[in-house]
């Protein structure tokens, strides 16, 4: 069994930043592709960005250049530095990794933390 727990949500004025972690625990030889998605009121959800076991990343163009995606493979954690962040931004961000074990790869959600950005 496999977790994924986010953190780091909550209510930011326009500009303002926040950084999300993701932490990954359970049965877990090897993590592949980890990533960042969001859902807004009434839309879909949607990729924010994406980062490989070897560091390589890509972004939604809608976040270029004021987001950020890292990783600690020895921490098993993903994080998202968010800058100047825009009301458009305010979504529910879901943390989503594709974990090997015993020779499956399976992709895994986590809860899901909500990102606020208002005056």
């Amino acid at each position: 069994q496999v977790q994924l727990v986010e953190s780091g949500g909550g209510l930011v004025q326009p500009g303002g930043s926040l950084k999300l972690s993701c932490a990954a625990s359970g049965n877990i030889l090897r993590i592949n592709d980890m990533g960042w998605y969001r859902q807004a009121p009434g839309k879909e959800r949607e990729l924010v960005a994406r980062i490989t076991s070897a560091h390589s990343t890509n972004y939604a163009d809608s976040v270029k250049g004021r987001f950020t995606i890292a990783r600690d493979n020895a921490k098993n954690t993903v994080y998202l530095q968010m800058n100047s962040l825009k009301p458009e931004d305010t979504a529910v961000y879901y943390c989503n990794a594709y974990i090997v074990y015993r020779g499956l790869q399976i992709a895994y959600w986590g809860q899901g933390t909500r990102v606020t950005v208002s005056s």
